[in-house]
C-alpha cells in the first residue's frame, strides 16, 4: 500500500473499531453475501490475506462495501483499501462554532476510534505521580459532571495533570500514555458539555480540550495510529479557534504536516505550513516563529525545493537566535536546540551535504530526551551510512534499539530502525550488520 497513512492495515483497523476478529467478519461476510445472492467462501485466511495487501474479488468487495454502508459507486471508484471508512475524520463536517467544537469533541471520546491493541498501562512512580496531580479535587469534579460549577481549582488540577502527561510522553513514549490522555479529554468534554463555568473558566476548558486532543493525537501518532491521530488533531484545532488561541492552532496545522508529508503527500505539507505561518497571529514569539520556520524547512526539503528549504532554516535559525528564555508557550517548552538541530540534519542529508548533516544530528541525539533519542538515531544512523562509516551508523542504530528494549516504547523509532537496516542490504555478509538485524527482529512489537 504505497502512501498508506496509517501503521496498520485499514481492514484491520475497522475490524478493531467494531470488535470483529477475523473469523466474526469472514462469517459476516458470508451471512451477508447470502443475504444479496452471492455466495462467498471467505474464511480467517482470507481476511489475514487482505490485510497483508491482497485486494479481495469483486464479489467480496461488494459484499463488503455494502456490510460496511459503502456506497457502491464509491468502492468501484476508489482503489483498495482506500474506500473503506477510516478516513472519515471525526469534525470535518461540523459547524465552525462552539457547538461544532463540542460535537466534535464528544465524537472524538464516544466513539471508541482507537485501534485496541493492547497498550501497556501505567505502573510504578509514573502511576504514583498521576494520581498525586488527580487526587485533590475528585468530588468536586462528580458534582460539575452534575451541573455545578467549575473552579479554579478543578482547570489547575487538569492543567498539571496534562503537564505532567507530556513530561512522561517525553520519557516513555506514546503508546503507554494514550488511553491515559483519551480519558482526560473525556473529562474536559464533560464538563464543557455538563458544568457550569464563567467565560475565563470556559476559555481555559477549551484552550485544555485543544492541548490534550493534540497530545492524545501525537501520542496516537507516536504508537503507529496516524489515522486516529489526524482526528484528534482537528477536534485541537478546532478547540484552539474556539478558545481564541490562534498560535495554538498554527502549531497544529505545522504538527498535522508530519502525517500527510509521511504519507507521501509532501506538497500537502507545505500548503499547510504556510497556510499556519501566513495566519498566524503577529505578536508571536521569535521562539514560536522559529517552529513554524523549522517546519516550513523540513516541508520544502521532503518535496524537493531545497533552496527555499534552505531560506526557511536560515529564518528558523535567526528566529532562534533572537529568542530570550521564558517567553515560550507552555505548549512549546519541550522545542529546543535538539529539534532544530534534528530538522537541520534531515534538510541537509537531503541536499547531500552529509558531513554537516551527520554533525548536525549527532548534536540533536546527544540532546534528546529518550523517546526523541530513540526515534532520531535512525536519522544519524543513516547519515553515518551515506559517509561510508558502517561501525558508526550500526552504534547509532544500535543505540536506539537499547532504549526500545529497556525504557522507550515507540512504533515511530521502531519503524524508522527498520527503514535504516533495509539500507544494510548490501553489508549483511558483515557479522555485526547481522547482530544488529537480529536484534531489531527481537524487539517487542508493542515499542
Amino acid at each position: 500500500m504505497p502512501g498508506d497513512p496509517l501503521a496498520i492495515h485499514p481492514l484491520t483497523y475497522i475490524r478493531q473499531l467494531h470488535g470483529w476478529g477475523k473469523a466474526e467478519l469472514a462469517r459476516l461476510m458470508q451471512a451477508h453475501g447470502k443475504t444479496l445472492g452471492i455466495p462467498l467462501a471467505t474464511n480467517r485466511t482470507t481476511v489475514w490475506k487482505w490485510e497483508q495487501g491482497q485486494e479481495p474479488d469483486a464479489d467480496a468487495r461488494y459484499v463488503l462495501a455494502s456490510l460496511l454502508e459503502v456506497p457502491t459507486e464509491q468502492a468501484q471508484a476508489t482503489p483498495w483499501p482506500h474506500w473503506l471508512p477510516v478516513w472519515e475524520v471525526t469534525g470535518l463536517g461540523t459547524p465552525w462554532n462552539e457547538a461544532g467544537t463540542v460535537e466534535a469533541l464528544t465524537d472524538l471520546v464516544g466513539s471508541g476510534r482507537l485501534d485496541r491493541r493492547g497498550f501497556l498501562t501505567i505502573t510504578g512512580a509514573a502511576l504514583t505521580g498521576l494520581a498525586a496531580s488527580w487526587a485533590e479535587a475528585p468530588a468536586a469534579f462528580a458534582s460539575a459532571f452534575s451541573g455545578d460549577r467549575v473552579t479554579d481549582t478543578m482547570v489547575s488540577t487538569i492543567e498539571q495533570r496534562i503537564s505532567t502527561l507530556r513530561t512522561l510522553d517525553d520519557q516513555l513514549g506514546g503508546a503507554r500514555l494514550l488511553e491515559q490522555a483519551r480519558g482526560d479529554l473525556a473529562l474536559i468534554t464533560g464538563l464543557l458539555n455538563a458544568a457550569r463555568y464563567t467565560e475565563a473558566i470556559r476559555l481555559r476548558l477549551y484552550a485544555l480540550a485543544a492541548r490534550v486532543s493534540h497530545l492524545t493525537g501525537w501520542m496516537a501518532y507516536d504508537a503507529g495510529l496516524r489515522s486516529a491521530g489526524q482526528q484528534y488533531y482537528v477536534g485541537a484545532l478546532r478547540s484552539a479557534r474556539t478558545a481564541g488561541d490562534d498560535a495554538f492552532g498554527a502549531f497544529v496545522l505545522a504538527e498535522m504536516g508530519v502525517h500527510v508529508s509521511e504519507a507521501g503527500r509532501t506538497a500537502e505539507r507545505v500548503a499547510l505550513i504556510s497556510t499556519a505561518i501566513d495566519n498566524a497571529p503577529r505578536t508571536l514569539s521569535p521562539y514560536t516563529q522559529s517552529f513554524l520556520y523549522l517546519h516550513k524547512a523540513e516541508a520544502l526539503s521532503r518535496d524537493g525545493d531545497y533552496q527555499r528549504a534552505g531560506t526557511a532554516l536560515n529564518r528558523a535559525t535567526s528566529h532562534w537566535e533572537r529568542h530570550t528564555e521564558g517567553e515560550d508557550p507552555d505548549w512549546l517548552d519541550w522545542f529546543g536546540e535538539a529539534q532544530l538541530k534534528s530538522t537541520e540534519g534531515k534538510v541537509l542529508l537531503r541536499a547531500g551535504q552529509v558531513e554537516r548533516a551527520t554533525a548536525a544530528l549527532e548534536t540533536s541525539v546527544d540532546r534528546a530526551a529518550p523517546r526523541d533519542m530513540a526515534v532520531r538515531t535512525a536519522r544519524l544512523a543513516e547519515a553515518r551510512l551515506a559517509g561510508n562509516d558502517l561501525d558508526g551508523a550500526l552504534d547509532a542504530a544500535n543505540r536506539g534499539a537499547a532504549l526500545l528494549e529497556d525504557k522507550v516504547s515507540s512504533m515511530r523509532a521502531l519503524g524508522r530502525l527498520k527503514e535504516f537496516s533495509a539500507r544494510l542490504e548490501p553489508n549483511t555478509s558483515v557479522p555485526a550488520v547481522r547482530e544488529f538485524r537480529e536484534r531489531l527482529k527481537a524487539l517487542p512489537v508493542a515499542s
